[in-house]
């Protein structure tokens, strides 16, 4: 599969964890009905001040937000807060798919500016793909690095979830559903705790990483639960990248999962020569054989969420 990518310049941020600099410092509110001060989350962002050097919280009301939400690189320390019972009470939607809009601009939230966070909503793109053609349509794009994500939905068919341009995103507590390579991009992601899940009945792709030979850390799968309507006919993943990096480790893999071999190749690139590893995973999905390599303990203490965050600046979200 190619993509096309407008790139963007941008230097690109969990229940628990040490805050980032200068928390807190304002909150901006938006409501639907005219209850707050802003309706759309967009008119939100457009208020916060280009070149913040302290956090912004937006806190958005429950209800449904169609709307296309740009966070540009110059508004670092944005924070997104449902303020719904739930994560699916507040939802910010849209329907663009990548035929009309390009692969990023079909994106409903596309974050560009770093130590973004978003907690307790949901991002979604309702195109649908059996319906109107296949098309990548993203629910949201992290540019920005150290981005956060806790208590979300990412919900799409193809390409739901983009981590792009050397970012680094904690992702925990949360879920994530879609179709083909709905985890995907070149940067270095961690996936705590989450639910995954595959949609289409004919199986999927969960994760498409595109992880430069120079970059040691792609994608970290970690105690987190995936399953999905098919039986025996989804991938863990297929190498965007001929470098790509993707590790599942201490995961249960249902039956969804295809047990003799979960990578496939892609664009020309052999799984076989991506480094794609698992770790103590469990589950009727999870097994091991020639087609799956295995972590040993000893590489496995490389392989944890700390070491694939720690990038040059040391970030631990982790805790």
């Amino acid at each position: 599969m190619r993509r096309l990518f407008t790139l963007v310049a941008a230097p690109a941020m969990l229940l628990g964890v040490a805050a980032a600099p200068a928390e807190a410092a304002t909150t901006l509110t938006v409501a639907s009905d005219g209850s707050a001060t802003y309706r759309t989350v967009q008119a939100a962002v457009d208020a916060v001040p280009a070149g913040n050097t302290s956090r912004v919280t937006i806190t958005i009301k429950a209800g449904t937000y169609r709307e296309s939400v740009v966070i540009p690189s110059n508004k670092p320390y944005v924070t997104l807060e449902g303020l719904g019972s739930t994560a699916a009470a507040t939802m910010i939607i849209n329907n663009k798919p990548a035929s009309t809009a390009g692969t990023t601009g079909s994106a409903t939230v596309y974050v560009q500016a770093k130590e973004f966070y978003g907690k307790n909503l949901t991002f979604s793109n309702d195109y649908d793909e059996a319906a109107n053609g296949s098309s990548q349509a993203l629910a949201l794009a992290l540019y920005g690095d150290r981005a956060r994500l806790g208590n979300v939905r990412v919900i799409a068919d193809q390409d739901t979830l983009l981590i792009y341009n050397s970012a680094r995103a904690y992702v925990w507590s949360s879920y994530i559903e879609g179709t083909v390579d709905f985890i995907y991009g070149n940067g270095s992601a961690v996936f705590y705790a989450c639910q995954i899940y595959e949609k289409r009945s004919a199986g999927g792709y969960i994760t498409a990483a595109n992880t430069p030979s120079t970059q040691t850390y792609g994608f970290l799968i970690y105690k987190s639960t995936i399953t999905g309507a098919p039986s025996n006919l989804t991938y863990l993943g297929r190498p965007w990248g001929a470098a790509a990096q993707v590790t599942y480790r201490e995961s249960n893999l249902s039956a969804t999962i295809k047990v003799a071999q979960p990578w496939t190749d892609m664009s020309g690139n052999s799984w076989k020569n991506a480094r794609f590893y698992e770790y103590k995973n469990t589950g009727a999905g999870a097994t091991v054989n020639s087609n799956r390599t295995q972590l040993t303990d000893a590489q496995a203490v490389n392989y944890t969420p700390q070491k694939y965050l720690a990038g040059s600046d040391g970030w631990n979200p982790v805790g």
